[in-house]
């Protein structure tokens, strides 16, 4: 079966991801807080990474109950530092919590994460041509920005786009790939 270059076979995790997660759309605020955590953590480092520390990460974070983890102080905050089957750095930790608290000013504002998410594109999947997968777009420009704007930290517009990627908003399967 023929999936997309990126995907490591000798890795099961990394074709699980490839073949059940990556570019179907999400919805649930729960699933698109969680990839956005997971996608912050990310920056700097490999997916794969990010893929097989996730068991352990869905358990430090409270499976990622953004109630929960906008409600995280300082021996949480110590206690997963200190966590060494997560990514231990204390400044995404953080910016996790306080990302949590925007995610549901964003979830109050707009009645769910997923309608603010999706309203970018008026609820369309945006299909790549499969040959020329881009890094960042405009649309992940305007999105980072807006993040930004609203206090988000590691949002920049690669971390963005790869997260449009992982939530099914864009769909950039290439073109040799049984997904595509």
């Amino acid at each position: 079966m023929n999936r997309c270059f990126w995907v490591n076979e000798k890795e099961e995790v990394y074709v699980k991801y490839h073949d059940e997660e990556w570019g179907v759309p999400k919805y649930d605020d729960r699933e698109l807080f969680e990839l956005l955590v997971l996608e912050s953590f990310q920056a700097g480092l490999s997916w794969i990474t990010v893929l097989k520390k996730r068991p352990a990460f869905k358990k430090a974070f409270d499976n990622f109950d953004v109630n929960k983890v906008s409600q995280y102080d300082e021996r949480k905050i110590n206690e997963l530092v200190n966590n060494h089957e997560i990514i231990r750095s204390k400044s995404k930790i953080k910016s996790a919590i306080e990302n949590a608290k925007i995610f549901i000013e964003i979830q109050k504002e707009f009645g769910s994460f997923s309608k603010y998410i999706w309203g970018f594109t008026d609820n369309k999947i945006i299909k790549s041509d499969g040959k020329n997968i881009p890094v960042s777009t405009p649309l992940s420009d305007k999105i980072s920005k807006d993040l930004k704007k609203r206090g988000m930290k590691y949002v920049g517009t690669v971390i963005i786009y790869s997260y449009l990627q992982a939530i099914g908003i864009a769909d950039d399967h290439e073109i040799g790939c049984f997904k595509y």
